[in-house]
């Protein structure tokens, strides 16, 4: 795995992510509450942004963003458009960053330790984009619920994938 490559994934779904919340047809449905679900459509993008916001731009990247957890995780009533705008700073952040990331970073400690445990940057990069994935699953899975006759959205290309496979033979 190279950084253009987890560049690439990590961008895509955040395009994905834009997508599904541009999918709700009203505001409010963003932030319908599910019984047993403890976050909402616009919850699960906002942290996502905030996410990578801080874990690739400002660990990685300086980018000076100033993370708060809490409120990704308690914000209410923003309109699509507020964020989409999120989402959109987070994919434009990761597409900076990681562009320019040398691919020898990968196998260095990640810069912050993590749950008191000093991982390689390339895996934590990965779990990121785990993370992403997982909760991008949890937003389609809301959309579809809180809106009526909603179905599932085109999946994500894997045309992101091809520039980083190796040629055969």
């Amino acid at each position: 795995m190279t950084p253009d490559a987890l560049r690439r994934l990590l961008v895509r779904d955040l395009e994905v992510v834009g997508r599904q919340v541009a999918a709700y047809p009203k505001d409010e449905l963003l932030w319908a509450e599910l019984p047993g679900r403890p976050n909402t459509g616009g919850t699960l993008a906002v942290h996502v942004a905030g996410n990578l916001e801080h874990y690739v731009g400002a660990v990685l990247g300086n980018t000076g963003y100033s993370r708060d957890r809490d409120r990704e995780l308690s914000v209410r009533g923003l309109t699509r458009a507020e964020v989409l705008a999120e989402v959109d700073r987070a994919a434009a952040t990761v597409s900076a960053v990681l562009g320019r990331l040398p691919a020898e970073a990968l196998d260095s400690p990640y810069p912050e330790l993590l749950r008191e445990r000093r991982l390689r940057t390339g895996d934590f990069l990965l779990h990121t984009a785990m993370h992403l994935a997982y909760h991008l699953g949890q937003l389609d899975f809301h959309r579809r619920q809180v809106v009526p006759g909603a179905g599932a959205l085109p999946s994500p290309s894997y045309d992101v994938l091809e520039a980083s496979a190796e040629s055969p033979g």
